[in-house]
Order: structure tokens, then sequence, then C-alpha cells
């Protein structure tokens, strides 16, 4: 088991009813201290719940380091849909998303959960755009939310390519705006190399997921796949260095898209912790 003062704990995309993530006694089982928590559905958003929550954690000794939200409607069937459907991009759903994305915070705040993630949508790579000032403007709305409730907020990385992603973080101007850094998301969106991503970003980054993928053979129009950690095209090894390089210190929380199957997320979710140990060990 992996202690919680250990740098680089390692953590795993969990959920409570959302469908998404591995089981919280999946988690315990294999010996997890953290996790990211996937936003429960709104009924399940209240102080009792949020109470009956954190106990069972406590019970379970895993502490909760990001809230990461997510929206009725989002999906992630191609490229295109995410376009149109993800985040606070898409017009229709801007508004009400906004306003749900800081009662996610709220959440957040009632489990003592100072992070919130949120995958923002495509951001538009002209700054001249009309829809990238309102998003300018939403994220810092949501940004002055979370400062006052003492929190953070982490853009999950992917849709963007690094450039255009710095220059959205530099142009929003907000001391709590920071980046979860998701290496495969690079490669499944075409969006560029991972890891001179992850060094350009620096310390901006303070989050991370642990994924793996392999490259479309058309990046950027078409899905790269996603694959068990160590079987495609992210160098974690090298990975880690980058990470020692640029001062991140955070949890290594593990990221796999499968079914919610107790054995086989104990499988695969198994066979990512142990190779990011034996990697933690060789450094």
């Amino acid at each position: 088991m992996t202690a919680m003062n250990d740098k680089w704990p390692i953590g795993v995309f969990a959920s409570i009813d959302a469908g998404l993530g591995v089981r919280l006694e999946v988690a315990h089982e294999l010996g997890v201290p953290t996790i990211h928590l996937h936003t429960p559905h709104v009924g399940s958003r209240t102080p009792q719940r949020a109470a009956e929550f954190s106990k069972r954690l406590a019970e379970l000794g895993i502490r909760t380091t990001c809230v990461f939200a997510g929206f009725e409607g989002e999906s992630y069937a191609d490229i295109p849909t995410v376009n149109m459907t993800v985040g606070l991009v898409p017009r229709e759903t801007r508004a009400a998303r906004t306003a749900e994305l800081k009662a996610i915070a709220d959440f957040a705040r009632t489990l003592n959960v100072d992070v919130v993630g949120v995958h923002l949508g495509f951001v538009p790579h002209d700054s001249s755009d009309r829809d990238y000032r309102q998003l300018l403007d939403l994220t810092r709305d949501v940004c002055d939310h979370c400062k006052r409730n003492r929190q953070a907020l982490h853009l999950e990385t992917g849709q963007e390519p690094v450039d255009v992603l710095i220059q959205f973080l530099n142009d929003v101007g907000r001391d709590n705006l920071f980046v979860n850094f998701d290496p495969a998301n690079m490669i499944l969106y075409g969006a560029g190399e991972p890891l001179p991503a992850l060094e350009a970003l620096g310390s901006r980054v303070r989050s991370v997921h642990c994924k793996d993928a392999t490259w479309s053979d058309r990046p950027g129009e078409t899905w790269g796949r996603e694959v068990p950690l160590g079987e495609g095209d992210v160098d974690f090894a090298a990975f880690l260095k980058t990470l020692k390089r640029i001062g991140y210190d955070g949890p290594l929380t593990i990221e796999r898209e499968i079914p919610q199957e107790p054995e086989r997320q104990k499988a695969e979710i198994g066979g990512a912790i142990e190779l990011l140990q034996r990697l933690k060990s060789k450094m």
C-alpha cells in the first residue's frame, strides 16, 4: 500500500453512482490511498450524501484529491461529437453548465475537497473569436467562485494543442487556475506529443491522469485508442522523469475507462499500479 506522505501516491478515478471509474471497494482492495471522484448525479449532491460518503472514505482510508465535473448530454463517441457536446463550450448548454459547475464546486467543498476538475471542451484557437472571449469570462467567473470556496480549478488537457492552452490560461489570468495533465488525451485527440506539452506547462500542472493510448492513423480527425497502462504510446518512464523535472509531487491518478466489473478492474488497475510502483522505485 502507498503511504499518504509518499511522493506521487497512487490514485484512481472513482465513482459513487455515475457509472464511470473504479468502484471504491476495488480501490480499497488494491490499497489505493487517493481518488479523483467523478461528480455524482445531482440527486446525490446533498449534505447528507456528502457526509455519508466522507464517512465511508474515512473508513476505507481513502482521500479525495479532486472532484471531477461531468454534465448530462456529454458524449465522447467521436471527436466531432466531443466538440459539440462536452464541457462549457457548447452554446446551448453553456449558461446552465456554468451554474452547475459552481454547484459541483460547492458540493466538493462539503467533502472538504479543494480541487475541482473539468473538461472545458474545445477552446477556439483564435483568441479574437467571440466564443473564446465568452469562454474566458465564464472561466473567470467559475475561478472566482472557486476562490471564494478556497478551491482551485483544474482544466484537463487533450482537446487543444499546448500553445493554445497556455494562451488561454494566461488570458484568463486567475491564480487558482491550473492543469490536470492527461498524456493519453493528447494522443487520443491528436493534439500533440504529450511530454513536450508537459514540459511546456511546467508548474501549471497540479494534477495528472495516468492513462495510455495509441495514435490514430488520422490524428485530430479520428480517435486514437485507449489501452491498458504500458501498452500504448505514452512513455511512462519518461513521463515520471518529466514530472520530477517540473517539480510535480502530487498523486498519480490512474484513469481507465472500462466497465464497472470488479475482477476486470482489479486486474487492469492492479497492473497499472504495479507498473507505476516499479517505475517510481527506479527514480
